[in-house]
């Protein structure tokens, strides 16, 4: 009689629980603690404290300009995110790899650096600075230039979650579609949209929780300029030098709940779509007996 196989996950017990209990404590303190750590410090001086500190016009300017730059830059990174995804997926076209690369730009690249970029090609020293001044346009150190740093930044968000799938997916579908005399637009909304929903809300997610979070481009390009060019995670910095603990810890545990309810979010979209996590996996035909 022949042994039989087991899987890759039936080690020995010593070694799962062993296994379990170092990522288990790994999270906790590298993730859990800290997190912990914020909500102590925010509630250092009770609620009525935190709720204080959030209150503040400097605080409230803030968080009104966090949710505008996401609520402009995640609508157009979906736009442009589902445009290159089509393109890199549906269409056939000579530099393909090229574009591939440049999606991937903004994983490789600084946030810093790319809010660099930005500054010597908008700034007043930089390539269109003496025109954007002559009529009176502000970007660098304005609204403007933060939502193009963050659009930067969270441009690939959509697009890596949109690409696999397509390709995935195939042509077949759309192409049925279009013999059978639909135009482009029918075809997207009527067959491509159906099937990628769910990773476009994925990506969406994604995009907003880095859109909110984001830091090192956009304290390169706000100019720091308190109640005005401030995001949240900028605050929370000028608050903490400031030594003033209980507000930067306050403003830091609204973007953690912000976060949290983006993870809850993305639980439920795993939940009610479960094929997500491996949509990109190949499907094999059943074969008769």
């Amino acid at each position: 009689m022949s042994k039989p196989l087991y899987g890759a996950t039936e080690d020995p017990v010593w070694v799962r629980y062993g296994l379990i209990a170092l990522v288990v404590a790994f999270v906790g303190l590298m993730l859990v603690l800290p997190l912990i750590a914020v909500f102590a410090q925010a509630l250092a001086k009770g609620l009525q404290g935190s709720l204080k500190a959030l209150s503040d016009p400097d605080a409230l300017a803030a968080i009104r300009l966090t949710l505008m730059t996401a609520a402009i830059a995640v609508p157009c990174n979906t736009f442009l995110g589902v445009c290159a995804a089509w393109a890199i997926a549906k269409q056939d076209f000579l530099f393909k790899s090229v574009l591939i690369s440049l999606i991937d730009l903004p994983f490789s690249v600084s946030p810093v650096v790319a809010g660099l970029a930005y500054v010597l090609v908008f700034g007043l020293q930089g390539w269109f600075g003496r025109w954007l001044e002559a009529h009176d346009i502000k970007i660098i150190f304005a609204i403007p230039g933060i939502v193009l740093a963050t659009v930067f930044v969270t441009f690939p968000f959509v697009a890596r979650e949109l690409i696999p799938l397509m390709q995935a997916q195939g042509r077949d579908e759309e192409e049925a579609a279009v013999s059978l005399g639909a135009g482009g637009l029918t075809t997207f909304l009527r067959v491509t949209a159906p099937n990628i929903r769910w990773g476009l809300m994925y990506g969406v997610l994604l995009c907003n929780a880095r859109a909110m979070g984001e830091f090192g481009a956009v304290s390169v390009v706000s100019g720091h300029i308190r109640g005005v060019t401030d995001t949240m995670p900028l605050h929370v910095e000028i608050l903490y030098n400031e030594y003033d603990m209980v507000g930067a810890f306050s403003v830091a545990a609204l973007l953690c709940l912000l976060a949290i309810a983006t993870l809850v979010l993305k639980a439920v979209v795993e939940r009610l779509q479960p094929q997500l996590t491996n949509a990109t996996a190949p499907q094999t035909a059943p074969t008769r007996p």
